[in-house]
C-alpha cells in the first residue's frame, strides 16, 4: 500500500512539538517527585530501585501493540489518549503511598509514554516527510525543552509551598490544556493498519535499533552514574555532582534544536559517523584526564555527540519499506527503552567488577561502532 500523503500545515507541525513536549514535560515531572514519593513510602534505595522498573517494563510491553493501535486508529487518537493517560497517573503517582499500587499506577504511566514516543515520532516521520526538509531533530529537541519545564514546573511549585498532590495536579492540567489545543491538529492517519500485532524484525530494523540502544545506554549511563563518576572518581564535592548532567543536557538541547542545519550541511550519515566519535571522546576524556574543566568539557562533547543520532536513526525508519513504519518506529523505540533501563544495571555491573572509568571506557568503544554504522542511515529506501 502505498504512503498517503499530507501536505502538513504549519498547525500539523507545531501539534507535533507539542506532543514532544508533553512527552518530555510528563516523564521529567515525575522525575522531580521521586525523592519525595520515595521519603513518603519510607523505602530504600533497592526497593526504589525496583519501583522505578515498572515504568520501564510498562513503556517496554506497550510497544509491540503500539503501532497496530497507531495504524489502526491513527496519531491523533494513540496521541489523545496517550495523554491523558499520563495526566491521569500524575496525580495518583504523587498521592499513592502504597508500593503495590504505585507499582500499577508507575507502569501505567509507562504505557502512556511508551505510547505517545512511538505516536510521536511516527507523526514526525509523516509531517518531515511532507515538508521535504529536516524536521526530525527540533522535534526531539522541543523533547529536551519539555523535559526542562517537567521538572522546574514541579520543582518550582513544591519550592513555594504547594503539596506534591497539588503540584502534580497543577502539572497534569498544563497537559490536558496541551492537548486540548493541539489535538485537532494532530493526524488522522498512522501508517499500514494491514498488520499483525507481532511481527519479526527485520535486520536492518534491529541494526537501527541497535544504534538507538548504544545511544540510549550512554545517555542513561551519564544521567545515572556521571555524578557518581564525578564525586568517586574525580573528586567532586558530592553537592557539584550535578554539573557532569547539566553541561550534556544543555549541550544536547542547543544541538537537537541546530540539528536539522546541521544535516542540511553534513547530511544524515556524517552526523551519526561525527556524533559518535564525538561523543566516544568524550568518555576517553572524562576517564583519562584530571582537569576539572577538561572532564566538564568531556561530558558536553558527550551531549553533543548523541545529540542527533536518535532523530536520524529514526529519519531512516521513514525511508524503509522493510517493515510497516508504524511497527518499526514501535520496535526500535522499544529497543531504545531497552538501552536506557540496561544502562544503569549493566554500567553498575561493569562498574563493580572493574570500576566506573572502565564501565565508561567501554561505551567509547560502543560508540565507534555506531560510528561504523552510519551508511545505514544515509537518504536512500530499503527494500
Amino acid at each position: 500500500m502505498a504512503r498517503a500523503r499530507i501536505a502538513p500545515s504549519l498547525a500539523q507541525q507545531y501539534s507535533t512539538r507539542a506532543a514532544f513536549f508533553i512527552a518530555g514535560f510528563s516523564g521529567a515531572a515525575w522525575a522531580a517527585l521521586v525523592p519525595l514519593a520515595q521519603r513518603h513510602m519510607q523505602i530504600g534505595n533497592g526497593a526504589l530501585g525496583l519501583l522505578l522498573l515498572c515504568l520501564g517494563f510498562g513503556s517496554v510491553i506497550a510497544m509491540p501493540f503500539a503501532g497496530k493501535i497507531i495504524a489502526k486508529w491513527g496519531c491523533r487518537n494513540t496521541l489523545l489518549l496517550s495523554g491523558l493517560l499520563l495526566a491521569s497517573m500524575l496525580p495518583l503517582l504523587a498521592f499513592l503511598s502504597w508500593v503495590p499500587a504505585l507499582g500499577v499506577c508507575l507502569m501505567l504511566f509507562g504505557v502512556g509514554l511508551g505510547s505517545m514516543d512511538a505516536a510521536m515520532n511516527v507523526q514526525a516521520l509523516i509531517v518531515e516527510r511532507s515538508a521535504g526538509r529536516p524536521m526530525m531533530s527540533g522535534f526531539h529537541g522541543i523533547f529536551s525543552i519539555g523535559g526542562v519545564g517537567g521538572a522546574g514546573s514541579m520543582s518550582a511549585l513544591l519550592h513555594v509551598g504547594f503539596s506534591p498532590e497539588i503540584a502534580s495536579l497543577s502539572v497534569a492540567c498544563v497537559v490536558v490544556l496541551l492537548l486540548a489545543i493541539s489535538t485537532p491538529s494532530n493526524l488522522q492517519e498512522g501508517g499500514e493498519s494491514h498488520h499483525p500485532v507481532f511481527v519479526r524484525p527485520h535486520g536492518f530494523i534491529i541494526l537501527l535499533g541497535g544504534i538507538c540502544f548504544i545511544t540510549f545506554l550512554s545517555e542513561g549511563a551519564v544521567l545515572d552514574w556521571g555524578g557518581v563518576f564525578l564525586t568517586s572518581e574525580r573528586h567532586f564535592p558530592p553537592t557539584q555532582g550535578g554539573w557532569g548532567y547539566v553541561l550534556f543536557s544543555a549541550a544536547m538541547t542547543i544541538c537537537r534544536l541546530m540539528g536539522d542545519r546541521g544535516v542540511k550541511w553534513l547530511g544524515r550519515s556524517r552526523i551519526v559517523f561525527w556524533g559518535s566519535l564525538i561523543a566516544a571522546s568524550g568518555f576517553v576524556i572524562i576517564v583519562t584526564l584530571d582537569n576539572v574543566g577538561i572532564v566538564l568539557l568531556g561530558y558536553a562533547l558527550i551531549g553533543i555527540g548523541c545529540a542527533n543520532i536518535v532523530p536520524v536513526t529514526y529519519h531512516a525508519l521513514g525511508r524503509q519499506k522493510v517493515m510497516p513504519e508504524s511497527v518499526a518506529v514501535s520496535a526500535v523505540t522499544a529497543m531504545g527503552y531497552a538501552g536506557g533501563l540496561a544502562g544503569p544495571a549493566l554500567i553498575g555491573l561493569v562498574a563493580y567488577l572493574g570500576g566506573l572509568s572502565l564501565a565508561f571506557g567501554s561505551l567509547s568503544i560502543l560508540l565507534v561502532l555506531v560510528a561504523a554504522c552510519c551508511s545505514f542511515v544515509a537518504d536512500r529506501e530499503r527494500r
